[in-house]
């Protein structure tokens, strides 16, 4: 099967089974993405609430179990990083087209939320839970989750999206600029089929965005090929 043909398949696999469980997990994305869309434009957002979705979301895909140093915090840890996501400097990144990260500018924003993100985390959170000072960077798959809960402008880079793609060598299976830039390159190459398939993604007023679909599709692929090795 072509990449683009599998692709397609499981992301419409994953978004099925989300429709057909009412209170599935893979709802939790929905509920955190519509909150911070809506939240953009509130002029007085209530960031302790936004910080309980964007929590529930991160636990409901592994980002508390009993290794996360997360789990050793209260939900208000996240406020902090609520409020950077909110600021209007990102606002090009939320639920952008793949295209438009070719854009310099927001190459650059989506780098300096990166580098805020990880750099919060790294001291004195990690270090305060661990009880001493952890050298290892934080983990990229948070980072990426964060990201794509709360602006869907990138993929979660977890261990099924990153099977997922390395099953057709779309992209690095790191998370990075180039990984990225392969992805975007790849929708660009099959963006009528690809947005084709994403009208019909949709819950209520909410439209899932282009990068959610890539998300969606290669994390199925993966989890399905894991699947199939368990057996």
């Amino acid at each position: 099967m072509e990449a683009i043909d599998e692709l397609i398949s499981a992301a419409q696999t994953f978004y099925d089974e989300a429709r057909a469980i009412e209170n599935g997990r893979s709802r939790s994305w929905e509920h955190c993405y519509r909150v911070f869309r809506d939240a953009r434009t509130d002029p007085s957002p209530d960031c302790d609430y936004l910080s309980l979705h964007l929590a529930f979301y991160l636990a409901s895909w592994g980002m508390y179990r009993g290794s996360s140093f997360l789990l050793q915090k209260d939900y208000k840890v996240l406020v902090p990083i609520v409020e950077e996501v909110l600021k209007p400097e990102y606002d090009c990144l939320f639920g952008l087209a793949c295209a438009d990260l070719r854009e310099s500018e927001i190459q650059d924003r989506l780098e300096n939320l990166n580098k805020y993100i990880a750099k919060y985390y790294f001291r004195p959170i990690r270090d305060e839970v661990a009880g001493r000072e952890v050298p290892t960077p934080v983990s990229p798959v948070l980072v990426t989750k964060i990201l794509m809960g709360t602006l869907g402008c990138v993929p979660a880079y977890d261990r099924f999206f990153q099977d997922g793609v390395a099953t057709y060598k779309v992209t690095t299976q790191e998370y990075s600029p180039n990984s990225v830039l392969k992805l975007v390159d790849f929708y660009e190459e099959h963006n009528d089929r690809l947005e084709e398939a994403r009208r019909g993604m949709r819950t209520d007023d909410l439209i899932y965005p282009q990068m959610k679909l890539l998300d969606m599709g290669f994390w199925q692929i993966g989890f399905e090929r894991d699947a199939g090795d368990a057996k």
